[in-house]
């Protein structure tokens, strides 16, 4: 399946990209996150501490063991704090 994967703030820097359509057969984020861990250390560098990553799934928060079936976009973005 192709998906668009959207990354924001440090997670963009460190990957060096806001957004990609990537080809995958991962049924959930976190075979995802294990095929791009496995492309470059770039990516590895991003996912190396998961606790500090959130992710949605067509723009709605998810859960890691979350599946991709039916999905178009993951976005990755660290937690969000209010002030």
């Amino acid at each position: 399946m192709k998906l668009r994967v959207l990354y924001f703030a440090w997670i963009r820097e460190r990957i060096g990209e806001p957004r990609e359509d990537v080809e995958t057969e991962a049924d959930t984020v976190s075979a995802l996150i294990a095929q791009l861990r496995a492309r470059e250390e770039r990516y590895a560098l991003a996912f190396s501490d998961l606790s500090a990553v959130r992710v949605a799934l067509d723009q709605e928060l998810a859960d890691m063991d979350a599946p991709l079936a039916g999905v178009r976009e993951v976005a990755f973005f660290p937690p969000m704090t209010g002030g």
